[in-house]
């Protein structure tokens, strides 16, 4: 049982791995799949509450909705800084700036600690060297 409970947790370790990496592995990354992992689970609880149409006739309708949202939410999560820049006009564009400083100095190596064990991928040290 406990096996079958750790493979999800797995693929989703797994995801974040990719998504870190092919996002540059930096604050854009972390607000990447910070957003999309609230807006998948904002639209899971939508869902839920919406279950009942499944019995109504609508499951068609109910499995096309719900790629619709991951898709709308994929490209919500791509563009996550213009929603910190829109929170308060002046602040928002100060916090992403305080932001992309204190992610760096602070939780940057400790993320990257605990999604890779044995150090970060060589190709994504390259370009980050690169940039």
């Amino acid at each position: 049982m406990k096996a079958l409970l750790d493979k999800p947790r797995g693929w989703f370790i797994e995801w974040l791995r990719k998504v870190w990496l092919v996002r540059g592995g930096g604050l854009y990354a972390f607000g990447f799949i910070a957003t999309f992992v609230l807006l998948e689970l904002q639209s899971l609880a939508d869902d839920v509450l919406g279950i009942g149409s499944l019995f109504n006739g609508q499951a068609v309708e109910f499995v096309i909705q719900f790629f619709v949202d991951s898709l709308s939410n994929t490209f919500r999560s791509f563009v996550w800084p213009v929603f910190v820049l829109q929170i308060a006009p002046p602040f928002g564009a100060m916090a992403l700036g305080l932001g992309f400083v204190w992610f760096a100095r602070v939780l940057k190596q400790p993320i990257e600690a605990w999604l890779f064990p044995h150090g970060v991928p060589e190709t994504a040290k390259k370009k980050e060297r690169a940039r």
